[in-house]
């Protein structure tokens, strides 16, 4: 019988100690789910273990092709070029192993159930009615890219959550790179009648930008008691989390990719960034991670040949 591909786990990455722990419980949880894989996660920067490393401890097992799945939520700069980048060193470091490379897990119908939950753990309520989420207007706040497409794949998540749900609307803003930032999110909302809003921050664990997106809510909240203003928690390692992960990973396996290239700034000349049409990439640093400012350079991973699956 042909041994399946391990399945490793490409992760952000944060300086924030409880979320890091959050990733690599998530990657143990799936190993022990799946006893039959080898199963390894690392990340792309600012905390152990790096990804490097976890490819390293698969190849210590004898494992010669396994399947990349990014956990990220969109596909920005991290899952086009930096984790690619990553595959491709270790492959020059590990002669012999081969690998396939999944898409980011959203917007996916599970995740959005998962996102009415906490909505609802938030309101304190059990009821799904059109009617008891009539004066509810969400605001579904994302890290923030510099790269549009990215960005348009949280707002994207924000229509579907809408749809049938019965909310007064589903707003969008960004906790970092990219406007509307949390306190003009919220400035929206009332212009548009809002006077109930629940704030969901739109990250998978707990970290450092899911605590600012907390905080600056609480701050504007604090300024304008006439509204009500709620926050929700993260998505979180659900089940549905566990489920998607493994979705992403047969798909890999299967070659089933389906990676979307139509509004990605590094082949499609789209306004105010044509020039980064065919820049070459190389990792870097999210500047708001760690409260420091990092300059987004672009390096050995080439977004105009797109050397990432599809």
């Amino acid at each position: 019988m042909t041994t399946p591909p391990a399945l490793l786990i490409a992760g952000h990455g944060t300086r924030d100690e409880a979320g890091a722990e959050a990733f690599r419980d998530f990657v143990r949880e799936l190993g022990r789910r799946h006893p039959e894989l080898p199963v390894a996660g690392g990340f792309i920067e600012l905390s152990p273990p790096p990804l490097g490393e976890a490819v390293t401890e698969l190849v210590e097992q004898g494992v010669k092709r396994f399947a990349a799945v990014p956990l990220m939520l969109v596909s920005a700069g991290h899952a086009k070029g930096d984790i690619p980048a990553a595959l491709t060193r270790e492959k020059e470091r590990h002669p012999g192993i081969s690998y396939t490379y999944g898409r980011p897990l959203g917007p996916h119908p599970s995740l959005l159930k998962v996102l009415e939950r906490r909505l609802d753990e938030a309101l304190g309520t059990t009821s799904r009615t059109p009617e008891d989420r009539a004066d509810v207007t969400v605001l579904l706040v994302g890290r923030g890219s510099t790269d549009p497409d990215a960005n348009a794949e949280v707002l994207k998540a924000a229509r579907l959550l809408w749809e049938g749900r019965g909310y007064a609307g589903v707003e969008t803003a960004f906790v970092s790179l990219a406007a509307p930032d949390v306190p003009s999110g919220l400035d929206r909302c009332v212009k548009l009648g809002a006077r109930r809003i629940v704030v969901l921050p739109y990250f998978l664990f707990t970290g450092i930008l899911p605590d600012r997106v907390r905080r600056q809510t609480q701050g504007w909240a604090e300024a304008h008691p006439e509204v009500d203003v709620l926050s929700a928690d993260v998505i979180g390692p659900t089940e549905e989390l566990l489920d998607l992960v493994m979705e992403r990973y047969r798909e890999a396996v299967a070659g089933d990719i389906r990676m979307n290239c139509d509004t990605c700034v590094y082949r499609i000349a789209l306004p105010g960034f044509e020039d980064k049409v065919g820049l070459p990439q190389q990792p870097h640093f999210h500047p708001d991670d760690d409260g420091h400012h990092h300059g987004h350079g672009h390096g050995p991973h080439h977004h105009g040949s797109h050397a990432h699956a599809h």
